[in-house]
């Protein structure tokens, strides 16, 4: 369970900064473009959408990361009865 809450924690963060970054590009470019400055809904949209898919894959990536950094029951077990 702990291996899915580190990666829950670090995929929610790559996931927010990203979306905050690409939101704030897009009010710039609009900015750059219109003169003023306001959020279009759909901005918010792209945004939430941008976080979703990062988020999906950086869970899925820092889930299989922690999992295959943690020594299996199994290789120590079978470790130990090698030493004895």
């Amino acid at each position: 369970m702990k291996p899915n809450l580190k990666a829950c924690g670090q995929a929610m963060v790559t996931a927010m900064v990203n979306a905050v970054l690409a939101v704030a590009l897009m009010l710039l470019v609009e900015f750059a473009i219109s003169g003023t400055f306001q959020i279009p809904e759909p901005y918010l949209w792209a945004g939430i959408l941008i976080w979703l898919v990062i988020f999906a894959g950086q869970f899925w990536r820092q889930r299989h990361l922690c999992k295959s950094c943690e020594p299996s029951n199994d290789s120590s077990k079978e470790a130990a009865h090698r030493t004895s």
